[in-house]
């Protein structure tokens, strides 16, 4: 993972940015609708990762507190 992090952190913006670009030299203002395609992906991402933060936030509070009160 610490290779493999950094990579695609630095690898999935270059190509994005290059398939907009093809986009654009192949159908123009169909840009658009893969920008507004990819939107979509990215907000299903953020919520898929907030509510497993979430969860993981509630598993450990449940944990954390005894069960009987003691």
């Amino acid at each position: 993972m610490r290779i493999a992090k950094p990579l695609l952190l630095t690898t999935t913006p270059i190509g994005l940015i290059e398939g907009f670009y093809e986009c654009y030299k192949l159908a123009g203002g169909l840009i658009f609708l893969m920008a507004a395609m990819v939107g979509v992906l990215v907000v299903a991402m953020a919520t898929v990762v907030s509510t497993v933060r979430r969860e993981e936030r509630a598993a450990r509070s449940m944990s954390a507190t005894p069960a009987n009160g003691k």
